[in-house]
């Protein structure tokens, strides 16, 4: 396919859609030995289609009828299956046809997509550790859909639709995961607590999401890990890093058990920074997933994840160009001292599921996080900012605009330990309706305490906070007689308890309206929650949340679904919420709550013969109870006050399909725009007001090498607000960051996967899937500014922006390898 094609597409894609009144079935078929299998006649009442060398077949076949086909080869067994087809559907059988015995089946499928009626994206796990990215793994992929957003590559961290980091919720196997809270930058971040290695399913919803799930404003991202049939290994390495994995099975297939290891190291990415530095970070975690099958009907499972954090980060030296062509200007910056962090975690999580009946299910839930962690620095920073005359030269400032100095210090330590006990149920009855329901307990226990100062000094004269009213500091012109205070001084301990429960009810309902298929979800949950501590004592709250969705497929030759999804979504607040700009906890913060609408269409279609979807959604929320905050890299802080209201809307596209025959791709196209309203000063743009977003995921191979892969993943964001001063007001600062435009590139050499042809080499035969890669991050070796650095000349009064850019161009080489 030319890149023409591909432009067409995008532009004019309504007129090349086909409107085929038939089905296709296609995969790839298999021996027992898992080795593709060519030339398997495969053959539907006149239709007539043949494996490939790679095991892979599709087939056309009359929709809304029975179809028996018949798979024959010459050396096994012949295999029918039968199916009953909508219009224009798509059904992916992947067979293993057997040398021993004749293998009959009958599938019956339904345009029934649970998934798809209820909004759900899922996400294919191959394509997750193919794609690269900086921080490879599940939320590379997520930042590429519509609607999500981040422009920091060194964090896993998202926004979703108008939210901040906060309000997303993350579920691996039922069990609600939680991240560090004192984390302030990306490169501290070191590794999400996902393990890409075990993972099973990935179900991503990005609003309008229903009942059962918990009670955040944005998002939902849930995970679940596999359940392993037979041993098998895994292993990755990169300059960045390393990982493995291991699946095992008893003997009698009761016990099964898929454990993962991962170190990574940020090194790569960081010296590719402005700033020179000692780094020597170690970021490395163990989980595993245990399960055991007492009976038929009940079954127990453990997951459980160690991971430990360790940032010792040592700056010696910045340079940093910036400034317009006809007045470039230079930031040196000479660096002292250093920083100490270390962010331990502990998790386990204990599951049981029983069978009732066949068609009532029980599950007790029960998990435990534990979390210490320390951030510890003293960093003297002393700068010289001037103008560039002869770029390129040794010592290009010929005049300096500002000397000065900054002094950070630190002793910030918590203590997290949060507990939960969950009951859900699921009921479902042959009139395809179903009843879900839950009731769940927390404890939040919390000791923190925060000691942070910083004192700026521009030429030897103090410069003093700018949330004081103090005597006026006009140095060097007339002479100062006030205090002299920190920048900022921030101090405070805090003991907190949150108790909290919650509990949700919901019904599911497939019917009919003449001939169009319909299905609905309605539900509701409530949560109730008190915050106390040795010096503060809050009110109990309780919040409820009512939901529904409908959605409806028309009999039409086209395959569509639409859906309207909405609800008042209250987010309670978790402890960072609960802290103000100084550290105190404010016991009686209220939960933030959104009336939220989300509209979309789901089209799926044939272009080129091959299927491709179309889905589009439209979205508002409206906010009350707003709980005020400021970003600052990844670090939110938060007012603690609810003194405003606030809006989110947007439209969301995303177009993927087989654009290369055999291989997944999408583009993604977003616009959105929410402001706030802080007691009632008016409405300005949200930190979060990320306008026009544009992603690509592109996955290709060279046709006269197949086995040599190609994989792009590019995002284009325009800029956020956050270009402001910190502490100052962004109502008088409404300053915007650059556009984030990224484009991270892979090539792989495929030595074996399940394409591979049956003849390996000797040195091959042990292994399942078996590349190595190269990679380029940040292709076009972008400037991208996550903040500003914000530096004062005492004489002109005037304060200098200076960009802190993120990870210039870096390669990278992986091998991946599957026994």
């Amino acid at each position: 396919m030319s890149y023409r094609q591909l432009i067409f597409v995008f532009l004019f894609l309504s007129s090349c859609v086909s409107f085929a009144q038939n089905a296709h079935v296609k995969g790839i078929i298999l021996d027992q030995e898992n080795r593709p299998v060519s030339d398997v006649n495969i053959t539907a009442l006149v239709n007539a289609a043949q494996s490939d060398s790679n095991g892979f077949f599709e087939i056309e076949i009359p929709s809304n009828k029975k179809i028996s086909l018949i798979f024959t080869h010459i050396s096994l067994k012949m295999m029918s299956l039968t199916v009953n087809l909508k219009p224009n559907e798509v059904f992916v059988f992947n067979p293993v046809m057997s040398n021993s015995e004749e293998q009959m089946g009958e599938v019956f499928v339904s345009s029934k997509n649970k998934k798809r009626v209820q909004g759900i994206t899922t996400i294919d796990v191959a394509t997750i550790k193919k794609i690269p990215g900086a921080n490879a793994g599940i939320e590379n992929i997520l930042k590429t859909l519509p609607g999500v957003n981040s422009n920091n590559e060194l964090s896993t961290q998202y926004a979703v639709r108008g939210g901040n980091y906060d309000e997303n919720l993350v579920y691996v196997n039922e069990v609600e995961v939680y991240r560090p809270f004192l984390i302030r930058s990306g490169q501290q971040e070191g590794l999400s607590f996902t393990n890409t290695d075990l993972v099973q399913n990935v179900d991503f919803s990005a609003g309008g999401f229903e009942a059962k799930f918990g009670d955040k404003l944005s998002s939902v991202l849930d995970i679940t890990y596999r359940k392993p049939t037979q041993f098998g290994a895994a292993f990755e390495a990169s300059l960045l890093g390393a990982s493995a994995a291991v699946d095992l099975v008893s003997k009698n297939k009761k016990w099964s058990a898929v454990t993962g290891i991962r170190y990574r190291n940020n090194s790569l990415l960081v010296n590719s920074q402005d700033t020179e530095t000692n780094y020597t970070p170690t970021f490395a975690d163990v989980q595993t997933n245990i399960t055991y099958d007492i009976s038929k009907k009940w079954q127990m499972s453990f997951l459980g994840n160690i991971s430990q954090n360790k940032y010792l980060y040592q700056p010696l030296t910045r340079e940093t160009r910036f400034g317009t062509i006809d007045q470039p200007m230079e930031l040196n910056v000479y660096y002292e001292g250093q920083e100490k962090d270390q962010y331990d975690t502990y998790f386990g999580a204990l599951k049981t599921t029983y069978k009732v009946t066949p068609d009532f299910t029980l599950k007790l839930i029960g998990s435990l996080f534990h979390t210490k962690e320390q951030e510890h620095f003293d960093i003297l920073a002393q700068y010289r900012l001037g103008n560039v005359t002869d770029e390129g030269e040794p010592e290009a400032i010929d005049f300096t605009r500002g000397i000065g100095s900054q002094l950070n210090h630190a002793r910030n330590d918590l203590d997290a330990l949060i507990a939960n006990i969950e009951i859900k149920g699921f009921k479902e009855w042959k009139n395809d309706s179903q009843l879900e329901f839950g009731l769940k307990y927390t404890r939040e226990s919390i000791r923190d305490r925060v000691v942070e100062w910083e004192v700026i000094d521009s030429a030897g004269f103090s410069i003093n906070p700018p949330l004081i009213i103090l005597p006026k500091n006009n140095q060097p012109y007339q002479s100062y007689t006030g205090p002299l205070l920190p920048y900022q001084d921030i101090r405070a301990t805090n003991f907190n308890t949150v108790n909290r429960l919650a509990g949700y009810a919901q019904w599911n309902q497939k019917t009919a309206i003449g001939s169009n298929q319909v299905w609905y979800h309605v539900g509701a949950r409530f949560q109730s929650w008190n915050v106390s501590g040795a010096a503060v004592e809050g009110k109990n709250q309780t919040v409820f949340s009512p939901r529904a969705q409908f959605a409806i497929k028309p009999d039409w030759d086209m395959d569509m679904v639409f859906r309207l999804a909405g609800g008042i979504y209250y987010q309670p607040p978790f402890y960072r919420e609960l802290r103000d700009v100084n550290g105190v906890v404010n016991p009686n913060v209220k939960a933030q709550e959104s009336v939220h609408i989300v509209l979309s269409n789901d089209y799926n279609f044939k272009m080129w013969d091959r299927p491709f979807k179309w889905v589009t959604e439209v979205y508002y929320k409206s906010l009350s109870d707003v709980n005020v905050y400021s970003i600052d890299n990844v670090r939110i802080r938060y007012i603690a006050n609810n003194n405003a209201t606030a809006y989110a809307q947007g439209l969301d596209f995303r177009l993927n399909g087989e654009f290369v025959p055999g291989t997944e791709s999408w583009v993604s196209f977003g616009y959105l725009k929410t402001e706030e309203n802080y007691e009632n000063r008016g409405y300005i743009a949200r930190p979060t007001d990320q306008r026009l977003k544009f992603a690509m995921l592109f996955q290709d191979y060279m046709p006269n090498i197949p086995s040599v892969k190609l994989y792009l993943n590019l995002v284009y964001n325009t800029g956020l607000p956050g270009g402001a001063p910190a502490y100052s007001d962004p109502y008088l600062y409404q300053n915007r960051l650059n556009d984030y435009r990224r484009a991270d590139v892979g090539f792989a050499k495929v030595f074996v996967d399940a394409s591979t042809k049956t003849a390996k080499a000797n040195w091959l035969k042990g292994f399942k899937e078996l590349s190595v890669g190269f990679e380029i991050f940040n292709l076009f070796n972008n400037q991208n500014a996550i903040t500003n650095t914000w530096v004062r000349d005492v004489y002109s009064k005037n304060q200098y922006a200076i960009p802190n850019y993120m990870t210039s161009r870096v390669f990278n080489v992986k091998i991946n390898a599957r026994l």
